[in-house]
């Protein structure tokens, strides 16, 4: 079943207005006709932390807006109860794509591209605004085809400094380390975790984290093993997205 975001404005007693780049869609790709159902979450207003999830049916074609009949609400969400930020040193090329796709599949809330010491990539400002505009676009798509209930946020590009500061507001952060050494601490946290809050995790880039970014953040994260292999970071950050999903979901 397809899946489509609303703003709360376009909701109006048991009525969605589907507006924007939506209508082409539904209209010309899709080729929808009246009666067909698919399914609407409805993004939380400024105030409201709580998405909302409908199954609906077109009711009318107008030339710039689909209405839509709520059917029933959808209680079902597609959410983790952890709201978790994925941390992700600049890989090269279009990695970054894929991994913004994976991630929002697994659950993630947020994605931060970090510029480390060792990336191999370097964006300046006005590159980095462009490529977050369209990894917000990326990560809208996989979120409709995952029947997410909301849509995670690409944050704008930060250095490690900056990560490693926004990272001390969560309630718990992890850092996948090459170098450490011994499941059992990870095996240990996965079973502790709590399912509420927030959870950070750091994933390095090509070239690994530099020591003096351990050691920076050793102290405010949990730095862990995921085994004895060298994984790439489009790998690294997948692999734990899925630990934590299996311990997680509800």
């Amino acid at each position: 079943m397809h899946q489509f975001f609303v703003e709360e404005t376009q909701v109006k007693d048991k009525e969605i207005q589907i507006i924007g780049a939506d209508v082409n869609h539904i209209r010309n790709v899709l080729r929808m006709k009246l009666g067909e159902q698919f399914r609407v979450s409805v993004l939380p207003g400024i105030h409201k932390s709580d998405s909302a999830d409908y199954f609906c049916e077109i009711t009318d074609f107008r030339i710039d807006t689909v209405l839509v009949r709520i059917l029933y609400q959808d209680r079902d969400s597609g959410e983790l109860p952890v709201a978790i930020t994925l941390f992700q040193g600049l890989p090269k090329s279009d990695k970054m794509e894929f991994v913004i796709q994976k991630a929002v599949e697994l659950g993630v809330a947020e994605i931060v591209p970090v510029a480390m010491k060792n990336c191999v990539v370097k964006l300046d400002q006005k590159k980095a605004t462009a490529k977050c505009i369209r990894w917000q676009g990326i990560a809208q798509s996989a979120a409709k085809q995952a029947r997410r209930s909301r849509i995670p946020k690409i944050l704008p590009m930060m250095n490690f400094q900056e990560a490693a500061d926004y990272a001390k507001t969560l309630d718990l952060c992890l850092l996948p380390y090459e170098n450490e050494r011994g499941m059992e601490k990870t095996r240990q946290l996965l079973a502790s975790l709590k399912k509420e809050g927030s959870l950070g995790i750091f994933i390095g880039p090509e070239g690994g984290f530099d020591e003096s970014e351990i050691a920076r953040m050793r102290g405010n994260a949990e730095v862990i093993s995921l085994g004895k292999r060298i994984l790439r970071t489009e790998t690294a950050g997948m692999v734990m997205l899925s630990m934590l999903l299996y311990c997680l979901e509800e």
